[in-house]
């Protein structure tokens, strides 16, 4: 039998998710499949998402011209723009849609004979404070690239620093900087982040980005269930592989971290932090095991495997199914519990097999 540790995609309810995400925002709605579609595979997310979607967005131009080799023909949008007159050339040969927040990048494309293939957005630094153009940056542009290509349309976007939460009005302050920078500009605009789109009626434009919500993480809930009717694409699932009992005062795995207060059966599951299970998941983290049961980690999480304590599930043997994150045990609060982001472990998940459902 080989390595029972997987991860399963639910592609059915990744589209339900993009439609929970279209009727919170309406108009036209990019899907994020950067990082891999955070986990859960760039190509065969887009793929399902393709009848929906208007468009994608990634980061980076090899993730762009993936989904090109995948047949994907929908508008592609370069988050993080590009970082050379070389990847202007790639740009414009794979149709991609490049995000331009540095005045090098404009002057770049003002050298250009013919507008990009794939169009360009201008990006607008309303905060956050890492990639953006200044007001007076974004008006020059805006009059320069009209100048060149007469015509031409395009978006300007923000992103904002302060979506993440749930604070009315947290929002105001850059919708205001936004809404100055781009006033008789007469351009479309894309505002609202997954965060923005859960939250923020107000930060509506003309291109929302669904990312995180469309594989049901909140940004704003960590460890609470979310919003919007969001749910769970992803699950990581394994089997018990052995079954061993301790006695009262011993000890399991590295550093003897569980030592046993009565005599315990412990359960061992092949996974690990290589898996993308997270090292410092604390004694106790609950796992589901079978179709009822509840199991505590016991003992340090290890590269390839974890130990957990059977003694109380007797119907829990060699065998048994158990699922690590995703409708029983929420990737959200496993993350909380571990002091980082659910889109952190999503991310991580490396070397269990795949499959995809729906």
């Amino acid at each position: 039998m080989s390595r029972p540790t997987s991860i399963h995609v639910n592609l059915e309810r990744l589209r339900e998710n993009f439609r929970s995400a279209r009727r919170l925002h309406g108009g036209a709605l990019l899907a994020v499949v950067k990082a891999n579609a955070y986990g859960h595979g760039a190509v065969v997310c887009a793929r399902a998402l393709a009848p929906q979607a208007e468009g994608f967005a990634v980061a980076t131009l090899e993730e762009g011209a993936e989904l090109r080799t995948a047949g994907i023909t929908q508008p592609i949008v370069l988050l993080e723009g590009i970082f050379s007159s070389t990847d202007l050339g790639q740009v414009q040969h794979q149709a991609l849609t490049a995000v331009l927040h540095q005045p090098w990048q404009v002057q770049l494309l003002l050298g250009q004979a013919v507008p990009p293939a794939g169009g360009f957005w201008l990006k607008f630094d309303s905060g956050m404070h890492r990639l953006g153009l200044d007001a007076s940056e974004l008006r020059w542009a805006v009059d320069q690239l009209r100048r060149k290509f007469p015509g031409v349309t395009f978006t300007v976007m923000t992103h904002f620093a302060h979506a993440d939460g749930v604070n009315p009005g947290a929002l105001d302050p850059a919708l205001t900087l936004f809404r100055q920078a781009i006033q008789g500009l007469s351009v479309r605009t894309s505002l609202a982040n997954s965060g923005a789109i859960l939250g923020y009626p107000e930060a509506r434009g003309d291109w929302g980005r669904a990312g995180l919500m469309l594989y049901c993480l909140d940004p704003a809930a960590p460890g609470q269930p979310v919003r919007a009717g969001l749910r769970p694409v992803m699950s990581l699932r394994s089997r018990i592989m052995v079954e061993r009992w301790i006695k009262p005062g011993d000890s399991v795995g590295y550093g003897g971290l569980f030592q046993a207060r009565r005599p315990v059966r412990i359960g061992v599951i092949p996974c690990g932090y290589a898996d993308g299970y997270p090292r410092t998941a604390p004694q106790g983290t609950w796992v589901s095991a079978g179709e009822e049961d509840f199991v505590p980690l016991a003992g340090r999480v290890s590269m390839d495997m974890l130990t957990v304590d059977l003694t109380d599930a007797p119907r829990v043997t060699v065998g048994t199914e158990v699922e690590l994150w995703g409708d029983r045990v929420s990737v959200s609060t496993l993350a909380h519990c571990c002091g980082t982001l659910a889109y952190e472990l999503v991310c991580g998940v490396q070397r269990a097999a795949r499959c995809t459902v729906g």
